[in-house]
């Protein structure tokens, strides 16, 4: 299991790195925040959010996938997620006042998965779905587009379909799965995952 107290930055590759940034750029986004600077909380988020595609091409590309990978790529993702919605909060205030409970409609099922995902597995899952990678980019591509320009109506409800399609998918797997596995494609490759196969051919002995 990932822990930073046995974390070590001369194991981490070269994806690993990237997927570190956004885990570190946490107190710098938190701090230009706080100070209320649009334009450069805008611009770093870009970043962080750019960081997550480069992370992913080069594990695959180079062959570097590893569950701490996986772990660190989630840790990042969920940082950033929360800061794109702080940022909302702040700079697009009537905006979030307004959708508040489409909002927490779709919020309260994430929170409900990572419930589960911590109590049967001691951390955040990594299935890494294709449901959860369209959700990812239309979630960025809606946060990025309302900071530098404005709230795109149809793309909110857009990422709210997909983010609660993709979330009833996560609290499906963890159902699935007994224990923590990592790069899941979606429900219907997981019935045929020799991981899940073998546990299930193990409790049936």
């Amino acid at each position: 299991m990932f822990s930073f107290r046995n974390f070590n930055f001369r194991n981490l590759n070269i994806a690993d790195w990237f997927s570190t940034y956004r885990i570190l750029a946490a107190p710098v986004l938190i701090v230009v925040l706080i100070l209320e600077l649009r334009d450069w909380f805008s611009i770093l988020l870009l970043i962080s959010y750019s960081t997550d595609a480069v992370d992913g091409f080069l594990a695959r590309r180079l062959n570097l996938s590893s569950a701490r990978g996986a772990q660190l790529d989630s840790m990042g993702d969920q940082i950033t997620l929360i800061l794109g919605l702080a940022g909302l909060a702040v700079f697009e205030t009537e905006f979030v006042l307004e959708y508040l409970g489409w909002i927490a409609l779709a919020f309260i099922p994430y929170l409900i998965q990572m419930i589960l995902a911590f109590l049967k597995y001691g951390r955040a899952t990594a299935f890494h779905t294709y449901l959860a990678k369209t959700s990812a980019i239309l979630q960025a591509v809606f946060i990025l587009w309302a900071l530098f320009l404005h709230p795109v109506i149809p793309l909110f409800f857009a990422v709210l379909v997909i983010g609660i399609l993709e979330t009833l998918e996560e609290i499906t797997l963890i159902y699935m799965y007994d224990t923590w596995v990592e790069d899941v494609k979606g429900y219907f490759w997981a019935l045929k995952d020799e991981r899940r196969i073998r546990t299930d051919r193990g409790r049936q002995d």
